[in-house]
């Protein structure tokens, strides 16, 4: 499987071959359906965004659902995002924050971003500053300057002491990140 991706990844972008949208799809495909979960992811970004296909997000959604399953962190990102907008799929706040949470022990500075925006705005979940503010601390943590702003946009609008209880529990989410590395 991993030979067959290798191939595709030829053919889409022509290293040593000429370029070949439907060889790339059929070995993506053959090792996407052999389980190979970057494969899989591969092919959801393919139909998420039309490149060498059809763009169909229900046909995304299920092949990042496969990859996301085997726990690939790219994938259960970008399967929160679609839930998260309603792409592919009714719009649901709840399996968007599953799939956004499955993530973020990976370090994935995306997901800590939306969870932030999802806490700020109250978008399936009540809103809540403080949690807000350590998604945002964290994706920060990990060089996401819009997280850094979006944080200190909050700031604004918290209590010292919620600051304060922010900043704790962002420190102890870093040092147990720092210990599962």
């Amino acid at each position: 499987a991993d030979a067959q991706f290798e191939l595709g990844l030829r053919y889409e972008h022509g290293r040593g071959v000429y370029r070949n949208s439907e060889e790339a799809l059929k070995w993506h495909r053959a090792a996407a359906q052999q389980g190979l979960t970057k494969a899989q992811y591969h092919l959801g970004i393919k139909y998420n965004f039309g490149r060498g296909v059809t763009e169909n997000n229900s046909k995304a959604i299920k092949w990042y659902r496969k990859a996301a399953e085997q726990g690939y962190a790219d994938a259960q990102y970008a399967l929160g995002w679609m839930y998260y907008k309603g792409e592919g799929a009714p719009q649901d706040y709840s399996e968007a924050i599953k799939w956004l949470h499955h993530v973020v022990p990976q370090c994935h500075a995306p997901a800590q971003l939306y969870l932030g925006w999802m806490y700020e705005n109250g978008h399936g979940v009540p809103q809540d500053y403080v949690t807000a503010h350590v998604w945002y601390n964290l994706a920060g943590i990990h060089s996401d300057e819009k997280a850094r702003e979006y944080r200190d946009r909050i700031t604004e609008k918290m209590t010292p002491a919620q600051i304060a209880e922010a900043q704790r529990l962002a420190g102890e989410w870093k040092h147990g990140m720092d210990y599962a590395k």
